[in-house]
């Protein structure tokens, strides 16, 4: 070690029962204030470059503990206490994968569709429009429009080989749309 790293370790090693009472004085005494010193001590060490000689090491030095003591709050304010697991498992999402899959089947599944049944679909599914404003668009009467709507919903249901809502996977959204009424996809699909 050179003689100036030498003393610079001596003047910082001076320092520390007055980082320990600032340390203390912020957080209050304990482990924690220690903890807090150490950790300032260790990053100022590791910055012993930036330090320029001549100048005041103990304002350094208090500085580097002061900013350690608000990055750790700041982290602190962000992370959540999970100790058995539950909040991280609410976190867990399905992969990816298989909803590009379903979403190909869907779209193969809704070109078989004749186009006036795929039309009234597209127009009350996808699109939002009422069955009133869709057989407008349509130029024909609502209860053509709902009719076209059932058999087409019936249809893919046949051509996705689906079931039960259970067939659809246990996305959340998927989940919360089929909770709107309890029973099967195809109680869902011919509602409306």
């Amino acid at each position: 070690m050179s003689e100036t790293k030498a003393e610079l370790r001596d003047e910082m090693v001076a320092c520390i029962p007055s980082l320990r009472a600032f340390a203390a004085s912020l957080v209050g005494m304990g482990d924690r204030a220690d903890d807090l010193v150490q950790e300032a001590l260790v990053k100022a060490w590791a910055n012993l470059g930036r330090f320029e000689p001549g100048t005041n090491m103990k304002a350094w030095l208090f500085t580097i503990l002061r900013n350690t003591l608000y990055s750790t709050h700041r982290k602190q304010k962000r992370e959540v206490q999970d100790v058995d697991g539950r909040y991280s498992a609410m976190l867990a999402s399905q992969p990816n994968q298989t909803g590009y899959l379903d979403l190909d089947d869907f779209c193969r599944a809704l070109d078989q569709l004749p186009d006036d049944q795929r039309e009234a679909l597209i127009l009350i599914g996808a699109s939002g429009f009422s069955y009133e404003e869709a057989a407008e668009i349509c130029g024909c009467a609502i209860g053509t429009v709902k009719s076209r709507v059932n058999r087409a919903r019936s249809r893919l249901a046949i051509l996705l080989g689906a079931d039960s809502a259970s067939d659809f996977g246990s996305d959340r959204v998927v989940e919360a749309v089929l909770s709107i009424s309890p029973g099967s996809a195809v109680k869902i699909s011919a509602m409306e």
